[in-house]
């Protein structure tokens, strides 16, 4: 049995894949790869372990060897599954891998957003410390987050995380029912929970309900003082709107992980905002890479092989 890794770079060069080996005949690992490239790699391939790159229909159809997609990663809007599904080729994706570093990546944002630490860094590295003529600087109003009200989208495994940590601090949690389906919710909509929001972080799926679910209303409706925290999809916010915002001072701060393209090849107004003198944070999709939680997607990986095999 051959398996074949598409993208290893992905999960970066300090992860063990030896549990992958054990499983396996033969494991053939390519750093990246182009679509172009990607036919002659699975010919005699039994197993695909893939992350971004993309299979789809005419690709699967030119594999007659192919059983088992492993997508290294939760979302598998990189293979065309309906055609896999037709074609008898199993897909199984892994989830809650990163969890932990998720959530701990979430409350960094909301830790160094509510104390304003984009704004001191750069009053401290422009001098203004050593010329102010008391000891300290009072420059930006921060936001002590015990008594505060956490508001979160998304009460999977991830939301109910950040809750914890989030209470660890005092704050007050209150979860918003599932975006387009309020009706059949118990909980208060976004709608209603969004003015009384000291904090807003976002931990659900990227779909048509979710879609610049932050819009203009939403911001306006926000405390002039609230943390907006998107580390779930790019477009669940209306970026452009969250910075203007932000730039008018209707918000106190921003801290994105996710961007609508990744990578930004062509950059994006969030990255070229960096240049003010604004409470903005972004990082690149880092939230997840702690080693634990790279580490933890090769241990589900060999779980969904050998589960794979045990039904085979």
């Amino acid at each position: 049995m051959k398996a074949v890794i598409l993208d290893a770079a992905t999960l970066g060069d300090d992860i063990d894949l030896s549990p992958l080996r054990a499983e396996v005949d033969e494991l053939q690992i390519h750093s990246l790869t182009m679509p172009e490239e990607c036919r002659e790699r699975l010919l005699d391939a039994d197993i695909v372990l893939v992350n971004k790159v993309v299979l789809n229909e005419a690709l699967l159809a030119d594999l007659p060897r192919l059983k088992l997609i492993c997508v290294l990663a939760t979302g598998t809007n990189n293979i065309d599954m309906a055609a896999a599904e037709r074609l008898g080729i199993t897909v199984r994706n892994v989830t809650a891998y990163g969890t932990e570093s998720v959530a701990q990546h979430t409350l960094m944002l909301i830790l160094a957003l509510a104390n304003r630490l984009p704004l001191y860094q750069r009053d401290v590295a422009a001098g203004q410390w050593g010329q102010s003529p008391f000891f300290c600087l009072l420059s930006h109003r921060t936001l002590q987050l015990s008594g505060k009200r956490l508001v979160i989208v998304g009460s999977g495994v991830l939301g109910n995380a950040v809750a914890r940590l989030a209470g660890a601090f005092g704050m007050e949690i209150a979860f918003a029912a599932r975006p387009g389906n309020e009706e059949a919710d118990e909980r208060p909509s976004l709608k209603e929970l969004i003015a009384t929001a000291d904090v807003l972080s976002l931990h659900c799926p990227l779909t048509e309900a979710t879609h610049h679910l932050i819009d203009d209303t939403l911001l306006n409706d926000m405390k002039r003082d609230a943390l907006l925290v998107n580390c779930a999809r790019g477009n669940v916010i209306d970026e452009i709107a969250a910075l203007e915002a932000l730039r008018n001072g209707k918000i106190g701060g921003l801290g994105v992980d996710v961007l609508p393209q990744e990578p930004p090849r062509q950059g994006h107004a969030l990255i070229d905002a960096l240049g003010e003198p604004l409470n903005l944070i972004v990082t690149p999709h880092s939230a997840w890479i702690s080693p634990e939680a790279r580490q933890n997607v090769i241990a589900l990986t060999v779980e969904n092989i050998r589960s794979w095999k045990s039904v085979g």
